[in-house]
């Protein structure tokens, strides 16, 4: 499995300093998981006081990062 980040996410996540490591995180294992519209998932985790959703797609084996974003902020 290979994970693409959308030009998209990899704004959203330099303005709100996720990093990689992070997203990778929350798609490995997430605290909670929710589907949304167009088949994609919503992955939340917490770290520390930060909770940061990532959505994504599967196309195939790989997983392509819509977006993700720090909730609360």
């Amino acid at each position: 499995m290979e994970i693409k980040i959308s030009r998209h996410a990899k704004r959203q996540m330099k303005w709100r300093k996720i990093t990689d490591a992070e997203v990778e995180a929350v798609i490995a294992a997430p605290d909670m998981q929710e589907d949304t519209i167009k088949s994609r998932i919503n992955a939340l985790k917490s770290f520390g006081s930060r909770l940061i959703r990532v959505t994504y797609c599967q196309e195939g084996d790989d997983v392509v990062i819509v977006t993700a974003v720090v909730k609360g902020e």
